[in-house]
This record gives structure tokens, sequence and C-alpha cells, in this order.
């Protein structure tokens, strides 16, 4: 017969908390990121997810004032797609989203093959100070674009440019701010402002790039030409992907660069773009249930072009 000292505790006794006590061990590791994540996630639900949802609230909405000033007082009244049926009715924003979709037509595969360009130059075994060449390029994404679009918009005005005094010294009279040219000026800025920052995007792709693959594309005789083509691009497309759809959405969104050279020229009114219309709606209209359908079209336009171009990249691969 076996006997237990006094205040032993029983066999397996200290066993059994330390079981019951995994449980919430194990329940509070899983909360830790989300402790990380909730800062992020609340500032992300507040200034994103919220004011989306408020703006497609206000869409369907509309104030109507009674009396001939509205003395008489007013009412939020449910109206259905009539904000969306009076936006899609006014031809100057109709064109303002035809606008921005020849601007990126053109702008975005110009600016993403410089970035394309660049990247590929300064990832070269035969580059010369490439750290000095990408803080170079890369600057002027540092220059915020109300800044870069008032540089911008003096050098287009004759008279005080020194690049249109230049050109006048070879003949030519050009009219950066006329009405056929100035739409192509607000890209030059565009360009200007973001190809160091995607450049910098299709480096961090290639610096991935295991060196191994370079090494036997050179022992089977590929130049830097072949090695670029059929290594290199193939293997960032991710990032060709991920810059294009930043651009397009980007496109979409243009507003200060138009609205800053909107005051050199009398060739971009008040609806040059959609983000421009919306806020003339809401600001000078003071129709702000109009803005708010303007603001989800553009926003669904946004999601249509980016997913449609998803989806014929991933098309294109499957085919592969």
């Amino acid at each position: 017969m076996t006997t237990t000292a006094p205040g032993t505790p029983p066999a397996g006794g200290a066993a059994a908390p330390a079981a019951a006590r995994r449980p919430a061990a194990l329940r509070t590791r899983k909360l830790i990121p989300w402790a990380f994540l909730a800062p992020f996630l609340g500032l992300f639900v507040l200034c994103f997810v919220l004011p989306i949802l408020y703006a497609v609230h206000q869409s369907f909405l509309q104030v109507r004032r009674h009396g001939l000033f509205g003395e008489e007082g007013r009412e939020t009244v449910f109206v259905g797609f009539d904000n969306y049926a009076r936006a899609l009715g006014q031809d100057t924003f109709i064109d303002s989203i035809v606008r921005v979709l020849l601007f990126g037509v053109v702008q975005v595969p110009v600016m993403l093959g410089f970035a394309l360009v660049l990247a590929l130059l300064l990832e070269s075994a035969s580059a010369l100070w490439p750290g000095f060449f990408r803080a170079l390029y890369f600057m002027p994404y540092g220059v915020p674009g109300v800044v870069a679009s008032l540089l911008w918009g003096y050098l287009y005005t004759p008279g005080l440019s020194p690049i249109i005094d230049v050109a006048g010294l070879v003949g030519l009279e050009p009219d950066l701010l006329g009405p056929d040219t100035v739409l192509w000026s607000i890209a030059n800025i565009i360009t200007w402002l973001f190809i160091g920052y995607n450049m910098l995007i299709l480096i961090a792709q290639l610096k991935t790039i295991p060196a191994e693959l370079y090494e036997s594309a050179r022992i089977d005789g590929a130049g830097p030409l072949q090695i670029a083509w059929r290594v290199q691009i193939p293997l960032i497309r991710p990032a060709l992907v991920l810059t294009s759809i930043f651009s397009i959405i980007g496109t979409l969104q243009l507003f200060a660069e138009p609205q800053i050279i909107s005051k050199f020229t009398v060739a971009i009114d008040s609806a040059y773009t959609p983000n421009m219309a919306a806020y003339t709606s809401a600001f000078t209209g003071n129709d702000y249930n109009v803005a708010a359908a303007q603001s989800v079209i553009v926003a669904l336009t946004a999601f249509v072009l980016s997913f449609g171009f998803l989806w014929l990249v991933d098309r294109k691969d499957r085919r592969r």
C-alpha cells in the first residue's frame, strides 16, 4: 500500500490545470494578429468603407424644397435610379468619361513602357550608379501633384516658358494649352510624376529573379535583349499587371492636375474629368445627390475596367 506525504498533490493534479490553460493560451495567440490589424481595419472602415456606403446611400436620395426659395421646408425622398439617369443625361459628364478613357489608352502604355525600360536598364549588369539614378527618377513622385501642375503650368505658358522660347528659335510655335493639346500636356505631367513610382515596383520584382536564371540564359547564348524579353519581362508579369491596375484606377480619378491647369487656359471647363464634374455638381450646383451618383458611376467604371483587364490577362495565361 502506497502512501502520499501530507501536502503533496495527487498524481496528475498539476497536469490538469496546465491542460486547461492551453486552450486559453491558444485563443490569446490567435487574437494577437487581429490586435495588430485593428488600427488599420478601423481606419479602413472609417475612411474608406463608410464613405463609399454613404455615397451609395446618398445617390438614391433627393432633397426636395417646397416654396419658391425653399422657405416652406424641405424633405429627403427616395428616388431610386433617378440621380443616375440625371448624371448620365449630362453630355458634359459622358464627354469627361470618354476623355479620360482616351487619356488612359495613350498615357498608361507610354508611362509603363518608359518605367519598364528604365527598370531593365538600371537592373542590367552594366548599369552605372543604379542607386543614384533610381533616386533621381523617383524624385518627381515626391513632388505633390498640385505643385507639379503649377510648375508645368508656367512651363506651358507663352512668355514664361523656356520650352516655348527654345522652340521659337527653330521656328516652332507650340500651343501647349490649346484645346487639342492640353489633354496631352496633362498626360506629360502624370507621366513625369509616376514613371519613377512604377519603375520601383518593377525593380522590386526584378530583384526576386534568381541569379541562376541569368547564368543559364547566358550559357545558352542569350544576349541582353533576349534575357530582357524571354526571362525578365515574363517573370515580372505580376508587377506589370499591378502597375496597370493602379494606372487605370488613377486615370479615372484624375482631378488635381486638370483643376490646376484650368487656371492657365480656357480649354479646360469645370467638367473636364469625371471627378471634376462630380465636384462641380456638389459645390457649384449644390446637388450632392447627383454628385454621389456620378462618383459611384466612376467607381463602377474603374471596377469594371480593372477586373476586365484582369480577366483578359488571366484568359491569355490560360491559353498558354
